[in-house]
């Protein structure tokens, strides 16, 4: 038994390391806390703007947006610039854009912050994830991954026993307000840490600092093209998603899917975007499951289970807390597992949960449990998503290619509202979201279980099936480091 094995895994990872995490975790926190805010109070916007169903849930679908948009140029930031840089531009876009939502006056104003929103956080996610992948131990990551995402379940919980207290006698525009205030903390902690030990290495001290997107921009004529995909790209979203596309959302979605895939091809080149399409497919399809229950359930419980706010707090607590604790056995089991083995065999073990969750009607602590396990094995293991993802790509283009792939892919968020707000026109919503969640699940067990995008990836790629967080294995298989055990 080598020296390794004898110390407790916690010991590896120094005092730095621990502080880098926690900065991190800080901002996931306030990503989720400002994130879920629309949800909990969705049903009252709903009323003061006179909004449908469909129209509301296109108000959680605002910030999935820009968040390609976002996951991209921020991403380029924290490449050439260092993590730390886009990890505060991040945070201070999305906590600006939340107070900003406590002023709305129509559904365009708010629809608009929350396009805002979208940027920050899709920014947020790529700096932070890379920050910590690229400061913790090599063997340690997966368990980096499920505590850094963890931290957006804390922040959900916080957001909802807030809930309970601040819109019956406030109103629901205070709960945006308040948000922006723990941002000086997260500034605060971050204000003195150091670079992410992988990119200071590999980048930072090079003199050339890398541009993920120059091939992009490459001579005047896909300069001129690229430009015009990204404008196009950016309308076509907009309008799918609010009332000004209707009667043209079938074409203008084939137009934005059109142009984003054509940002892959570039962006992977001719031996790697079957890669980045593939993994943009992944998480699309893992927004797909996850997102109808995020989204909707404060309003399937307010409007069908008719739950009243102080219990529709103490349900969104058991999902909070089921994620978080999610996160943290994806981190244990993906290093004991491997990345991709933990990932299917989680969200295997969560499909015997979902209709168990829509059938509970009349007892708050039986459908609270169910909906403890259902997130822990369901939501709870997106906390190694940025680890099987970040895996694929070296560490000059990182931030970029996880905030592009990971972000794009989030669309997926965007459309599951409003898919299962329309699917409950004609069934209840309970079973609506229960549908989508079964049926999306075994998709993304499929597609992750089978190593899809790593089959694909090898197609074209032979040679570039590495995993780049831990040389010598591959991204999809990645356990512990066998130079350790």
């Amino acid at each position: 038994m080598t020296e390794a094995a004898r110390v407790p895994w916690y010991r590896e990872v120094s005092p730095g390391q621990w502080k880098s995490l926690f900065a991190a975790w800080i901002g996931y926190l306030l990503d989720g806390f400002d994130f879920v805010l629309i949800t909990l109070v969705l049903t009252e916007i709903a009323d003061e703007f006179d909004l449908s169903t469909a129209s509301a849930a296109s108000l959680v679908s605002g910030a999935f947006i820009t968040r390609w948009l976002g996951g991209a140029v921020l991403g380029a930031l924290g490449d050439r610039y260092g993590r730390k840089a886009a990890m505060i531009t991040s945070i201070l876009l999305y906590s600006l854009a939340t107070f900003a939502c406590g002023f709305a006056w129509n559904y365009i104003s708010l629809f608009a912050a929350r396009l805002v929103i979208g940027m920050g956080m899709a920014g947020e996610y790529s700096a932070s994830a890379t920050y910590v992948l690229e400061s913790w131990p090599a063997r340690l990551r997966n368990r980096a991954s499920g505590f850094l995402i963890s931290g957006y379940s804390g922040g959900t919980i916080i957001a909802s026993e807030l809930y309970k207290w601040v819109v019956p006698h406030w109103g629901w525009r205070w709960m945006f307000w308040i948000g922006v205030l723990p941002v000086l903390v997260a500034l605060w902690v971050r204000r003195a840490l150091p670079e992410a030990g992988d990119w200071h290495e590999e980048v930072g001290a090079a003199r050339a600092r890398p541009n993920p997107f120059r091939p992009l921009f490459a001579g005047r004529v896909r300069a001129s093209v690229n430009t015009a995909l990204t404008v196009a790209a950016s309308v076509a979203l907009f309008l799918v998603f609010t009332p000004a596309g209707a009667g043209w959302r079938r074409p203008l979605s084939v137009l934005a899917a059109g142009c984003l895939f054509a940002f892959a091809a570039q962006l992977g080149g001719r031996r790697r975007w079957p890669l980045y399409v593939s993994l943009m497919c992944t998480v699309f399809c893992a927004f797909l499951y996850s997102w109808p229950i995020q989204a909707l359930l404060p309003t399937y419980l307010k409007e069908q289970l008719e739950y009243s706010p102080s219990e529709v707090t103490d349900v969104m607590f058991y999902a909070g807390f089921g994620t978080m604790a999610g996160c943290w056995l994806a981190g244990f089991v993906g290093d004991w597992l491997g990345t991709r083995r933990a990932y299917a065999v989680t969200l295997l073990a969560s499909l015997v949960f979902v209709f168990p969750v829509f059938a509970v009607q009349d007892s708050l602590v039986g459908l609270g449990v169910l909906l403890f396990f259902l997130l822990a094995l369901s939501q709870g293991i997106s906390g190694i998503l940025p680890r099987y993802i970040a895996g694929h790509f070296p560490t000059g283009s990182r931030a970029a290619s996880l905030g592009f792939v990971y972000n794009t892919g989030a669309l997926g968020g965007a459309v599951a509202p409003v898919l299962g707000a329309h699917l409950a026109e004609g069934m209840s919503l309970g079973r609506a979201l229960a549908v989508l969640t079964f049926g999306l699940t075994l998709v993304v067990i499929v597609l992750v279980g089978a190593d899809v995008p790593g089959r694909l990836g090898r197609l074209t790629d032979p040679e570039g099936d590495e995993d780049h967080l831990v040389p010598g294995q591959r991204p999809s298989m990645a356990g512990p480091d066998p130079k350790k055990t």
